[in-house]
């Protein structure tokens, strides 16, 4: 199960899996983002749903489709939502609803993957995308920073609560990744804008670029798998380095 896994990070995910020989249903809240499917070379194994991730009464039925096909071994929640809104000018409701669409999706993921996993008794993976800013925030992300700050705590909590039952519960924290969106970002801007925006951002990461949707996908797939099978409660950077950097005050 792989939320958000129409476009982006969620697609490589859903492809890596699919590779491995894996069955994988897409949630997805756009329907045009799930195109792709029936094209794929190994669209046997591959179902969309269309939805809300946050909807417990999609998530279920997703839940029922992906266990028609095969035991229910991992579950992604990889949704999120990328829209600010500062403390000084919003209401506080209006903050609280943005944090919720990031968080709720895997609080509503996390509850359903572990009743199916309790109920098989098999045990299972879950594998929440968290983002460097749950550490380290970046400036016009509060409402997205806070809400990755308690997937993590989530992460950790779940992990502690459902171990015994062979349910382990794992994080990625991503740095910048070359999506469509972040594509889209940098095509909107006027060359010289966007040739900055390619060299500050190689500048964060001490890898010197941004990452791959592919190298998210195999650090997710390592953490479903069994050679990962002593790892739980863990908030794993995939993100060039770039949490591990600090502003260097001779830089300038």
């Amino acid at each position: 199960m792989i939320t958000g896994g129409g476009r982006g990070v969620g697609r490589a995910i859903a492809e890596r899996l699919v590779a491995n020989g894996g069955s994988v249903v897409v949630i997805e809240l756009d329907g045009a983002a799930l195109r792709w499917i029936p094209a794929h070379p190994a669209a046997v194994r591959l179902s969309g749903v269309t939805g809300s991730a946050a909807d417990a009464r999609t998530a279920e039925a997703a839940a029922d489709l992906a266990e028609a096909a095969a035991p229910l071994a991992g579950w992604v929640n990889n949704a999120a939502v990328f829209r600010d809104a500062a403390l000084h000018t919003a209401r506080p409701g209006q903050v609280m609803e943005l944090i919720a669409a990031n968080l709720a999706p895997v609080v509503t993921g996390c509850a359903v993957a572990i009743r199916r996993f309790l109920a098989a008794g098999r045990g299972g993976a879950i594998v929440n995308v968290s983002s460097h800013q749950a550490q380290r925030a970046v400036r016009g992300a509060l409402p997205y920073a806070t809400a990755k700050a308690a997937v993590e705590g989530l992460t950790r909590a779940a992990a502690v609560d459902y171990g015994a039952d062979r349910i382990r519960v794992n994080a990625v924290a991503l740095g910048s990744i070359d999506t469509e969106r972040y594509r889209s970002l940098v095509a909107g801007q006027e060359p010289d804008a966007a040739a900055r925006t390619e060299r500050e951002m190689a500048g964060l990461h001490p890898l010197g670029r941004v990452g791959r949707t592919t190298e998210v996908a195999d650090a997710v797939a390592y953490l479903l798998s069994g050679q990962a099978s002593f790892i739980t409660g863990a908030v794993i950077p995939v993100d060039g380095g770039r949490a591990a950097r600090g502003p260097d005050p001779e830089e300038r």
